[in-house]
C-alpha cells in the first residue's frame, strides 16, 4: 500500500508539471523565468518549498535527535527574520533590476554591474560547485526515504534514481512555470502532513506531555541548550540563513514575479511557514530518541522515516512519506532548473558556442544541462556518506560567503570587479580550508565558520574595490 501511494503521489506531481506546459511557450524567458508573471500566493508557495528540502525534515529530525530541542534556535528562528528581510532588500531589488534589463540569472547582473566578462566564469563554476552538496541534500533524502519507508523492498539507488526521473521529465517540459506549481502543490502537502505526522506520532506515544517526561527522565540533555549548542554557536548560526540571497534557485524565483507588490506574501507570511515545518520536524526527531535510541552517525537522518513506518503503517504511512518527498522534490526542481538557466545564459548564449543560440535553442541546453546536472548528483549519491544536516551546513557557508557580492553591488556604487573577484577568491580559499579541516567552528571555539568565511569576503570586497578604478555607466542600477 505503502509504495502505490508512494508511485501514486509521483504521478500526480507529473500530471501536475505536464499540464503546465501547455501555457509553456518556447523561449529562454517563458521557460526559465514563466514570463514574469508569477503572483503573491505561488510565488510564497515556490520560494518556501525551494528554500526547504531534506534539510529540514531529514535533516533537521536527524539533529534534534542528536542535539535536541536547541537545533529549532540553530537554523528556524533565525531563518525567519533573516530570509524575509533577504526578500524585502535584495528581492525586491533584484526583480526591478531584473525586469528593467531583461536579466534571466545573476551571473548576468553580475557581469553588467561590474563590467567584467570573466567574472560570470569564474562565479559559474563556484555557484555549481557550492550548488551541488545541496543538491545532494535532496537526492539523499529521496533513496533514504524510499529505502526505509518500503523495508528495503526498494533499495536505495531505486528511489534516489526514480525522484530524478520524475523531476527531469516535468522540469524540462514544463519550465519554471510547472515547476512553480508543482513547487506550490508540494509544499502544501509537506506542510500539512508534517503536522498530521506529529499529532498521529505523539498520540501514539501517549501524547507530548508522556514524550517530555521520558526524555526528561532519561535524556533530559535533549530538552535543554546543553553544552553542545552554546550562546556562541546559537548566535553565530544566525549567519547561515545569509546563503538565501545567493542560491541559484531563489535568485531564479525572485525574476519570476509579477511585480514588486508580489512579494508582500512572502515578506509577512513566511516565518509561519518556517514555524510549521520546524516545529514538527525538531519534535519528532526528539521523539525518535524515545523509540529508538543509540541510533549513530548518518543512521539518525532515516530517524523520522523510521518513526512514520512504526507509528503510522499502510495507507497514512504513505500519505506521510510523500509529505517527504514533496520536500525534497521542491527543492530539487527549482534547483536543477536554476543551473540548467545559468548554463544557458551564461555560457552557451554569452559566448554563442555553435553559434547565434535562438529562443528554441536556449530551451533545449537548459534540458541538456538539466539531465547532465541530475546524472552526476545519483552518481555522487551513491558514494557521499556525509550527515545531510552537515552537509547543507557546509552548501549554505559557502552561499553566504558570496553575499558581499550582491549587497556591494546594489547599495555601493564604488564596488568594483577587482573587489568582486577578491571577494570570490577569499571565499572559496576560507570555504576549502574549513571544509578540508572537517570542523564547522573556528579552531577551539563554537564560533561558526560562516562568520569567518563572511567577514574575510567582505573585507576583500572592500579592500579590492577601494584600490581599484569604479567601473562608469552605472546610472541604470542605481
Amino acid at each position: 500500500m505503502t509504495i502505490a501511494l508512494l508511485i501514486g503521489y509521483l504521478f500526480v506531481v507529473l500530471a501536475i508539471g505536464l499540464w503546465s506546459r501547455r501555457r509553456l511557450s518556447n523561449t529562454g524567458e517563458d521557460f526559465f523565468v514563466a514570463g514574469r508573471t508569477i503572483g503573491p500566493f505561488v510565488l510564497l508557495m515556490s520560494l518556501f518549498g525551494t528554500h526547504m528540502t531534506a534539510f529540514a525534515l531529514l535533516g533537521a529530525s536527524g539533529e534534534a535527535y542528536r542535539e535536541g530541542i536547541g537545533v529549532f534556535g540553530l537554523m528556524a528562528s533565525s531563518s525567519a527574520l533573516v530570509v524575509p528581510a533577504l526578500f524585502f532588500y535584495v528581492g525586491t531589488k533584484v526583480w526591478h533590476i531584473g525586469k528593467s534589463h531583461g536579466y534571466l540569472t545573476q551571473i548576468q547582473y553580475f557581469r553588467d554591474r561590474f563590467q567584467a566578462d570573466h567574472l560570470g566564469l569564474v562565479l559559474f563554476l563556484v555557484l555549481v560547485g557550492l550548488l551541488l552538496p545541496y543538491l545532494l541534500i535532496g537526492v539523499m533524502g529521496a533513496g533514504l526515504t524510499f529505502e526505509q519507508i518500503t523495508n528495503g523492498q526498494i533499495p536505495y539507488w531505486v528511489g534516489s534514481l526514480t525522484v530524478c526521473a520524475v523531476i527531469f521529465v516535468y522540469v524540462t517540459s514544463s519550465g519554471m512555470r510547472g515547476t512553480a506549481m508543482v513547487n506550490t502543490f508540494q509544499t502544501l502537502v509537506f506542510m500539512t502532513l508534517g503536522g498530521l505526522a506529529t499529532v498521529v506520532i505523539m498520540s501514539k506515544l501517549g501524547g507530548l506531555g508522556a514524550v517530555m517526561d521520558h526524555l526528561q527522565t532519561h535524556q533530559s540533555h535533549l530538552l535543554v541548550r546543553g553544552e553542545h549548542i552554546s550562546p556562541a554557536l546559537l548566535v553565530t548560526y544566525s549567519a547561515i540563513p545569509l546563503s538565501a540571497g545567493m542560491f541559484p534557485h531563489l535568485f531564479n524565483h525572485w525574476l519570476t514575479a509579477r511585480s514588486a507588490a508580489t512579494f508582500k506574501g512572502p515578506i509577512i507570511f513566511y516565518p509561519l511557514c518556517i514555524a510549521l515545518v520546524w516545529v514538527p520536524s525538531v519534535l519528532l526527531g526528539m521523539a525518535g530518541a524515545v523509540d529508538f535510541p543509540n541510533l549513530q552517525g548518518p543512521a539518525a537522518n532515516g530517524v523520522l522515516i523510521m518513526m512514520v513506518e512504526k507509528h503510522a503503517p499502510g495507507v497514512l504511512g504513505g500519505l506521510l512519506a510523500a509529505g517527504v518527498f514533496a520536500a525534497i522534490m521542491s527543492s530539487l526542481d527549482s534547483q536543477t532548473l536554476a543551473l540548467g538557466n545559468m548554463f544557458t545564459q551564461d555560457i552557451v548564449r554569452h559566448y554563442r558556442i555553435g553559434g547565434e543560440v535562438s529562443e528554441a535553442k536556449q530551451v533545449w541546453w537548459g534540458r541538456l544541462f538539466i539531465f547532465l546536472v541530475l546524472a552526476l548528483t545519483f552518481g555522487i549519491s551513491l558514494v557521499a556518506p556525509r550527515s545531510i544536516f552537515k552537509l547543507g551546513i557546509w552548501s549554505f557557508t559557502g552561499f553566504a560567503g558570496l553575499l558581499p557580492i550582491l549587497i556591494a553591488a546594489l547599495f555601493w556604487k564604488r564596488a568594483t570587479a577587482v573587489g568582486a573577484y577578491a571577494s570570490v577568491f577569499t571565499t572559496a580559499v576560507a570555504w576549502l580550508y574549513f571544509f578540508s579541516s572537517g570542523s564547522k567552528t573556528i579552531g577551539t571555539t563554537d564560533i561558526m565558520a560562516v562568520t569567518a568565511v563572511i567577514g574575510l569576503s567582505s573585507i576583500t570586497m572592500i579592500l579590492g574595490s577601494l584600490v581599484s578604478k569604479p567601473p562608469g555607466n552605472l546610472a541604470k542600477f542605481f
